[in-house]
């Protein structure tokens, strides 16, 4: 009789001690029967490449597995049997659950019965505890300063962009998706003319500083340079429809404008440019004049900004740095300063007032996209950024800000009154609000059932000049808003 050999016998053992940790399994979960004899035909499989001893330790791992989920399962057990005995003692006094099979979800009602009671008061005393904060800041913002005086509707897409004109006649320019430019008189809510002379999204419009001529940047890859030549018509009555700043009731998300808008067909039009501008590899997305109207520059999502000579339409120096898109350009009032935006989280300094020098300052003060950098009159750049940030900064030392803004939502295009150096914020979130430049709210501006964007604003823009209409916003909801700012008012209760 042959001799069993050390190895065969430790084998032999092995194999018994597998098939009674199967069957161990097997009595504590018989659910898991065809896992567990599958996880034994792999061990004990004849082409496993598992060495004996690697193997011996799996089967021990197993084993502890085992019996950590036999010491719950027992646990689980007794805390079945003291909900239970629990349940009978609160039946006795009347106050029994409906049902004691927790598996069934027995006690699932009256839980979330009482995480909602716990719920409405945690929010009951968090209100409580925070309504003199909301209070303080109510406090500081005028009741009577802001006012919807007119609404000029009449593109049939979203309006990305507008401006005043800087000589007479005084009118409101719109850029928008849906291809055109229009001017609008801002006292009667008309369109006065309506430029269609490009074959994409129109992204921008400025107005030269001292002629009738009109910048329109587009998504055809071009920038556009159009006179234009409009009569104002008999102003209309203002309807006073005002409503305090803080106007707290929510806006319904019903879009009224969602319903084809027919255009204004008696409005004249324009259809050929008087000078393109051409070099760029992609999207123009804003354009703007330097100071003396002689040249302008030009933001692309080429990565690059352009500067061209307006009489001959020739390039002059191609602005290149930025590592991703551009997202606004603009220059200052009274200097050859130009800065631009990017979403490469960066806004640039360009610097043309020595001929023979044009230097470049780069500035990262934001974590997420510069959506617009603007000067003011005097040393100050506020750039607004898709971080829901706008930083105020001195030309003299920008290594830091010297005023930061946080809001709760995205801000778009900026824009800072000249006199009074107040800075409208226009939001993704439908608003538009009022800061001084050291970073104090000052108002917001009304927004409820019946006045007010119904989506995202994109662009603010002051016109301190008018008594009629000083600061003006367009969004995604196809129209153009006039607004009154009292802004002594404003100021005095600051």
């Amino acid at each position: 009789m042959p001799v069993e050999s050390g190895s065969s016998a430790a084998a032999r053992q092995a194999k018994q001690k597998r098939k009674s940790h199967s069957l161990s399994i097997r009595r504590t979960n018989s659910t898991e029967h065809e896992r567990a004899v599958l996880q034994r035909d792999m061990l004990e499989g004849q082409d496993s490449k598992l060495p004996l001893s690697l193997r011996s330790n799996l089967l021990d791992l197993f084993s502890q597995i085992e019996r950590e989920f036999e010491n719950l399962y027992i646990e689980n057990l007794e805390l079945r049997r003291e909900i239970e005995t629990l349940n009978d003692r609160l039946a006795a006094e009347g106050q029994s659950f409906e049902g004691a099979d927790l598996a069934k979800g027995a006690l699932k009602t009256k839980a979330s019965h009482s995480t909602s009671q716990l719920s409405q008061k945690l929010k009951t005393t968090y209100k409580a505890s925070t309504s003199k904060i909301v209070s303080s800041f109510k406090a500081t913002t005028s009741r009577a300063v802001c006012q919807l005086v007119r609404e000029y509707v009449g593109h049939r897409d979203g309006i990305w962009d507008l401006s005043v004109t800087r000589t007479q006649p005084v009118v409101l320019g719109t850029a928008s998706a849906d291809h055109s430019a229009m001017l609008w008189s801002i006292e009667a809510g008309k369109c006065l003319l309506k430029y269609l002379g490009h074959q994409g999204s129109v992204n921008s419009i400025k107005f030269h500083p001292t002629e009738q001529m009109a910048l329109t940047a587009s998504g055809d890859q071009t920038a556009h340079i159009w006179r234009y030549m409009v009569q104002l018509p008999t102003p209309q009555p203002v309807v006073d429809i005002s409503t305090p700043c803080e106007d707290d009731v929510d806006f319904s998300d019903k879009d009224e404008a969602d319903g084809e808008l027919e255009g204004p067909n008696d409005c004249p039009s324009i259809r050929v440019a008087t000078t393109t501008l051409r070099s760029h590899q992609g999207v123009v997305i804003a354009a703007d004049w330097l100071v003396g109207g002689k040249q302008a520059v030009t933001a692309s999502w080429d990565r690059a900004a352009n500067l061209y000579d307006v009489e001959t339409s020739e390039l002059v120096h191609s602005l290149t740095g930025h590592d991703q898109e551009l997202t606004h350009c603009c220059t200052h009032p009274t200097q050859r300063l130009v800065v631009t935006s990017s979403r490469d989280t960066t806004f640039r300094l360009w610097d043309f007032r020595d001929p023979s020098i044009h230097s470049v300052n780069v500035f990262q003060g934001h974590t997420d996209t510069v959506t617009s950098a603007v000067f003011t009159v005097g040393d100050n750049v506020v750039s607004g950024s898709d971080d829901r940030t706008v930083k105020v900064w001195d030309l003299k030392n920008m290594r830091s800000p010297i005023a930061t803004i946080r809001t709760d939502s995205a801000v778009n295009r900026i824009s800072v009154s000249v006199n009074q150096k107040i800075i409208a914020l226009p939001h993704d979130n439908r608003q538009v609000r009022l800061f001084d430049m050291s970073g104090v709210r000052l108002a917001r501006l009304p927004r409820s059932n019946r006045q007010g964007h119904r989506r995202m604003v994109c662009c603010s823009a002051w016109c301190e000049d008018n008594n009629t209409c000083n600061l003006f916003t367009c969004g995604f909801d196809r129209q153009a808003i006039g607004w009154n700012i009292n802004i002594p008012a404003l100021l005095q209760e600051k």
